[in-house]
């Protein structure tokens, strides 16, 4: 481990040189790569430093225990103690901080929730998630746009694509992915009687154009009138998008916007984040057999939350987390359980390695 923690300080130092030079700054795309790269080694950089200066000062430390000086050897004896405690948990630290991390952790995301079983209770619950994710984004300084929508007449969501854009937004919500599930008494309801629904989120990494590549002839377009709920155009021209990816048979619709072209701009936005979904996916299906067991893998067919509102509880099943928080956590204080399961991912990582 030290032998790589002491080529990463190496390199971070070659790279400080280099940002420093004329030419380096005058090449942006160069500057852009190198930035990163300095950026990813900063905190394994200055944990491994924090390390080496306690390693030297436990060497003084450990020729002052030796001390002729009854007072001056206690006490050396005991900032030993726990100097040797600190330095335990950085190695622990810098343990996790050596792990590869996921290419895809510093992407926006396109965030995409649909109703599931329940009704128009789920459409509901789809619009508490969708409120919830909004939120979140607002709380860390996230950037949202919608890229498209299906809203009932009730207000709820029974589908629902958004892109979040902002440094870390993929590696803070992809371990969203999966069915999300409510129980409450529907205000409907007149006899009282809690009911169970849920709603599927997919999260899936933007994709760049240099991460797919989609043929010229790979996609069909269609337009058409819009429908639903909309400004003066809606039914009145052809302003609705179907894009068809014919390779793989992806089909996404963009009706939310007045314009032709924003509607297929915004399509394609997702559409590519679907395909590079896709090709991630396969990937992922030919590295591992068993896909089920990582965290963040994108199985929507598994529970992955609870939401309860009798009891004000939300409760995490990947990590058996509960929470009676419900109302802070649907206004986005999400910050707790995706600490949680990002701090279990890298446990298990780590366990994997030993």
């Amino acid at each position: 481990m030290f032998d790589k923690l002491a080529a990463h300080k190496k390199r971070f130092l070659e790279l400080e040189t280099l940002l420093s030079k004329s030419e380096t700054v005058q090449n942006q795309e160069l500057y852009k790569k190198l930035i990163k790269e300095h950026s990813a080694l900063s905190e394994i950089v200055a944990k491994y430093d924090e390390h080496n200066g306690n390693v030297a000062q436990i060497e003084d430390l450990n020729v002052m225990a030796d001390d002729d000086d009854a007072e001056i050897a206690a006490m050396a004896k005991e900032e030993l103690a726990e100097l040797n405690a600190s330095n335990e948990q950085i190695e622990e630290e810098l343990k996790l901080l050596l792990l590869p991390k996921d290419p895809n952790d510093d992407k926006n995301v396109v965030l995409e929730i649909r109703a599931g079983t329940g009704g128009d209770e789920a459409a509901l619950f789809g619009n508490n998630l969708y409120r919830m994710y909004t939120r979140f984004a607002e709380r860390t300084g996230y950037g949202i746009e919608k890229l498209s929508s299906n809203i009932t007449e009730l207000g709820g969501v029974k589908e629902i694509t958004l892109l979040i854009s902002g440094k870390g937004a993929y590696s803070r919500l992809k371990y969203e992915s999966g069915v999300h599930r409510v129980q409450r008494v529907p205000e409907t309801e007149s006899s009282g009687r809690i009911h169970t629904s849920a709603a599927t989120v997919a999260v899936l990494p933007e994709a760049e154009d240099v991460d797919i590549e989609i043929g010229p002839n790979d996609i069909r377009v269609d337009v058409y009138r819009s429908s639903g709920n909309g400004g003066q155009s809606v039914n009145t021209t052809d302003s609705a998008v179907r894009l068809t990816h014919e390779p793989s048979g992806l089909v996404v619709t963009c009706q939310d916007e007045k314009s032709q072209l924003k509607n297929k701009d915004k399509a394609m936005k997702v559409l590519k984040a679907r395909l590079y979904d896709l090709a991630k996916q396969e990937q992922d299906d030919a590295q591992s057999q068993n896909r089920k067991s990582q965290v963040g893998s994108g199985d929507r067919s598994e529970r992955i939350r609870t939401y309860n509102f009798p009891q004000g509880r939300v409760t995490d099943h990947r990590i058996s987390l509960t929470l009676y928080k419900l109302e802070q956590f649907l206004d986005g204080e999400m910050n707790e359980v995706i600490d949680g399961l990002t701090l279990d991912e890298k446990t298990k990582a780590l366990s994997a390695t030993e």
